[in-house]
């Protein structure tokens, strides 16, 4: 029963470690919302034009197809990996009267598992 006792006063000791965040205290400032805590705060949104969509991601676009104000772009996203391959996803972009109308992600397909 001491061990017990024990070992629940050295997890408590360590339930919250040194550089968690607490709730802020009742009527304090309220947390920012979930959104403004990812690393990509900048999204894409429908009807915005091709420079403002490059500068979310943060990459270049490449032009696929279509005339001007109506073209297909695609960029790579860089997502990591392992360390060992590189992980890069193919994002294709639509724009329709110089506005993002759309997009779709392309995987792929994983030649080593094939």
């Amino acid at each position: 029963m001491r061990v017990i006792a024990v070992a629940l006063l050295m997890i408590a000791g360590t339930a919250i470690p040194a550089g968690a965040q607490h709730p802020p205290p009742f009527g304090g400032p309220a947390a920012p919302p979930f959104t403004a805590t990812l690393s990509n705060s900048t999204p894409l949104v429908f009807g915005m034009d091709a420079e403002r969509a490059a500068r979310a991601l943060g990459t270049p676009f490449t032009y696929i197809s279509g005339r001007p104000g109506e073209e297909v772009f695609l960029t790579f996203r860089d997502l990591g990996g392992s360390g060992l391959f590189p992980h890069k996803d193919r994002l294709y972009l639509q724009f329709r009267k110089g506005r993002l109308a759309g997009w779709k992600g392309d995987w792929g397909h994983n030649w080593m598992w094939q």
